[in-house]
């Protein structure tokens, strides 16, 4: 008997699902339990099972599609069984027509399309990456119609988009497009540095309209980031709170550890979630959420990390941080990070933190403030480590210091809490030979 197969519910806080990737065709055997399409959840990318047995008879979402959580994607059923009453009931809504890209992507693709903010972008890179052919892209009111899986492909190959005809229904771009300029590109070309657009001459005489751009669906990742910040900065009452920090003891440890033990790779930010964890521990209060009629208090330090990712930030959790040795939090978190920017984390592994801790030191900031990840009571921002001259026993000297933001929900922490656990923080950073006594 045919059936629908549904939009799964694949974590906790999943509203919808975007098709990330079909595994099968139309007219493929399916058995139960075997993979049927990779699914893009507010968090990871996951694999939907096959509930039953039969041929897929057809696909009503199309990949880069989205559908709320219970609405017919599919339908199985027997090869030459009489799928019309489903497809006409009103319970399963048929997608449009699929472009005729070609076969599905490799397995180890399991990466989403990489999603853009919804604002214009411009479309055509340095001149650099520039194509010979003399095509024209295919346009509509100014868009460049391309679909969600070859505007990733050709991100990751460095295409010039603009010189791309494409061959999809209404000239759009679509994935056997890209794999053909791919073929054409010559090999080991690098794509082109950001500063080359500055050295790019305006075309003598040339009339310039509004900027051509492409618009790509919005991931369900970057839909619940959306989401979230909008129901935490307004309601959660923020305030904020920032410490300088000596770094110099910190940077010896880092060292003298790695020297020890060159394949751990412990980083600054290892230290400092071990760090925090300690401080967490030392004050409860901090280590707290607020749960609409109570605040929660927790009493292990499962601190999440937070992650870049093409789709957004995630914070995989390092749970029971005050329990661990520093080998271990920089084991766990390579291992965590690895696979949340592959998405595959598992809902577990990044949800249910007491604190979050968000380091962009590595990209030059020296200080910002973060938005608590609710119900977190706080998030602490960490800027660069740098050389700064300061004052030391009263004479100037070069030290290496770093600036941390705290975040607090002022309904769980007040301002001495914060305050108080900042020092603590701040003192064992400064001296971390704290992490071993008594160990």
């Amino acid at each position: 008997m045919a059936t629908n197969v549904v939009m799964p519910k694949l974590s906790p806080t999943m509203e919808e699902g975007q098709l990330a990737r079909w595994l099968k065709k139309e007219g493929d055997k399916v058995s139960m339990g075997e993979p049927l399409a990779e699914i893009d959840t507010d968090k990871a990318t996951m694999e939907m099972q096959a509930l039953s047995n039969g041929v897929l008879r057809k696909i009503l979402i199309n990949e880069g599609e989205s559908a709320p959580l219970g609405q017919p994607i599919a339908i199985i059923g027997e090869p030459d069984e009489d799928i019309s009453a489903l497809l006409n009931s009103g319970q399963a809504k048929a997608a449009p027509a699929a472009e005729p890209e070609s076969a599905p992507e490799p397995a180890q693709a399991k990466e989403p399309e990489q999603p853009e903010p919804a604002a214009a972008e411009p479309v055509t890179p340095p001149p650099a990456e520039a194509k010979s052919q003399p095509a024209q892209p295919s346009r509509d009111g100014g868009r460049q119609l391309i679909s969600p899986i070859a505007a990733r492909m050709a991100a990751e190959a460095g295409l010039n988009l603009s010189s791309l005809q494409g061959s999809g229904p209404g000239g759009r771009i679509v994935k056997r497009d890209i794999e053909a300029a791919m073929t054409e590109k010559p090999a080991g070309k690098m794509a082109a540095s950001p500063l080359a657009a500055l050295r790019r001459p305006a075309e003598k005489g040339a009339v310039y309209g509004p900027s051509a751009y492409r618009d790509e669906p919005v991931s369900e990742m970057r839909r619940t980031i959306a989401k979230r910040l909008v129901t935490s900065l307004g309601p959660v009452p923020h305030f904020f709170l920032t410490s300088e920090i000596d770094m110099e003891r910190a940077k010896d440890l880092r060292s003298a550890i790695n020297e020890l033990n060159p394949e751990l790779k412990l980083s600054v930010n290892d230290v400092i979630i071990k760090v925090a964890a300690a401080a967490l521990i030392a004050h409860p209060q901090v280590n707290a959420s607020f749960q609409d009629n109570t605040v929660r208090h927790y009493e292990h330090a499962d601190i999440g990390v937070a992650v870049a990712t093409d789709n957004g930030l995630i914070t995989p959790v390092v749970r029971s941080a005050d329990l661990k040795s520093l080998e271990e939090i920089a084991s766990e978190v390579r291992e965590l990070a690895g696979r949340a920017r592959a998405r595959k984390l598992k809902p577990e592994e990044y949800t249910g933190a007491s604190f979050s801790i968000s380091n962009l030191g590595m990209f030059g900031i020296d200080e910002f403030t973060a938005v608590i990840n609710p119900p977190e009571g706080a998030i602490l921002a960490v800027g660069a480590m740098a050389p700064k001259a300061v004052v030391r026993d009263g004479a100037v000297a070069v030290r290496q210091t770093m600036r941390v933001t705290m975040s607090c929900d002022h309904r769980v922490i007040d301002g001495a809490i914060g305050a108080q656990f900042l020092q603590t923080f701040k003192q064992i950073m400064e001296n971390p030979l704290y992490l071993f006594l008594g160990s």
